[in-house]
């Protein structure tokens, strides 16, 4: 069915057709219109799932994790300092390999306070055994979601996934999208150790030196399988519906000299500003990084790389640009860009490949460099 949506409503149509047993959520802006719509689906009959209003996001998560440990499917969503104030759970979430599946409007951090997008506040939950996935569309939030779901259960993954996309820039902005006829994408949760009130299991939470790294080391393994899984995942979904997807999106690369990097939003503008530096005879390409966790494997061999941040990591840089550099062992000219919502147009993106200075870092914006 073809429709007009809010990347928000595109959400909460998706959680609608995967129908988690259990919905816990807290409204914080820009997000709130995620949860207020599947409010509307289970009070309405539409969704036949649990709403449970808590108290706050440490709760909704807390809600999630006790939901989901006992096999059901489970889905909450945030942003800003309500996944802040998550962190503690987000931490157990994954530890405890409960396949949550939560979106993340993308929204700065405070003080100052500021509601508008930047990815900060996803970076900061970045190792703590999430997957994370940043989309740019209302067609592509809408379809993650479906694919969340059914990565985060397999068997070989169950591992938490985030959903990331732009505040305001993308959960309030309205688009096409096209909904499916799901049938038997994705399939029912078995999670293996699922508390089972028939027959009574003793669990017990404390690991000592010899035993705790075996779980980091599993849920490492896990991860690096989740590759796989997305992959086919995203094949499946791409044979059934008509739509492509992959840890990056790539536009004009194949014989780029210079390739300008960025994520969600700023990853789909990026590529009027590719067509603009094609005109002026400049070999450009960009490169839209969907997944951040896992980390994809980027073909950057012999390319000049322009990487645009939409957070910092204060003292150290750019996060995705040092990541970028950490593993494929390459120069790169680090922008930062986007911070609380600031104004980044394909303009100033071309700009930024045309006065690229590679090994630098930039701040747009900023006028007393040093």
């Amino acid at each position: 069915m073809k429709k007009i949506a809010t990347g928000n409503k595109a959400i909460a149509e998706a959680v609608k057709q995967a129908l988690p047993a259990v919905v816990a959520a807290y409204p914080i802006t820009p997000q709130t219109e995620i949860v207020e719509t599947i409010a509307d689906y289970v009070t309405s009959g539409q969704m036949k799932s649990r709403y449970i209003p808590v108290e706050s996001e440490h709760s909704a998560m807390a809600a999630c994790i006790g939901a989901g440990i006992t096999g059901v499917r489970t889905f909450t969503a945030t942003s800003s300092h309500g996944l802040l104030y998550m962190h503690e759970m987000i931490n157990w979430a994954a530890g405890a390999r409960i396949p949550i599946v939560m979106a993340n409007v993308n929204r700065s951090l405070g003080p100052g306070w500021n509601i508008w997008a930047e990815h900060t506040d996803a970076m900061e939950e970045r190792d703590t055994g999430w997957l994370q996935v940043y989309v740019s569309t209302v067609q592509e939030a809408y379809d993650t979601i479906l694919m969340a779901f059914r990565i985060a259960e397999h068997n070989d993954v169950l591992l938490p996934v985030m959903v990331n996309l732009d505040g305001f820039s993308l959960s309030h902005i309205m688009q096409p999208l096209d909904t499916v006829d799901l049938g038997d994408f994705i399939p029912p949760l078995h999670l293996p150790h699922a508390i089972d009130t028939e027959n009574p299991t003793g669990y017990g939470c404390l690991t000592g030196p010899d035993q705790h790294f075996l779980f980091r080391w599993d849920i490492e393994h896990s991860m690096r399988d989740a590759g796989k899984v997305i992959a086919a995942t995203e094949k499946d979904f791409a044979r059934r519906f008509g739509r492509n997807y992959g840890p990056t999106e790539n536009y004009r690369c194949e014989d780029a000299d210079v390739i300008l990097i960025a994520m969600g939003t700023f990853g789909k503008e990026a590529e009027v500003a590719i067509d603009i530096l094609r005109k002026e005879g400049i070999k450009a390409g960009s490169m839209r990084l969907r997944w951040f966790r896992p980390f994809p494997k980027l073909n950057l061999a012999g390319k000049e790389v322009v990487v645009i941040d939409r957070d910092y990591s204060f003292g150290y840089g750019g996060i995705v640009a040092h990541e970028i550099m950490a593993k494929n062992h390459c120069e790169i000219y680090s922008v930062i860009a986007g911070l609380g919502g600031q104004e980044v147009t394909y303009d100033d993106m071309a700009e930024f490949v045309r006065k690229r200075r590679m090994g630098e870092e930039f701040w747009f914006g900023v006028t007393d460099h040093v």
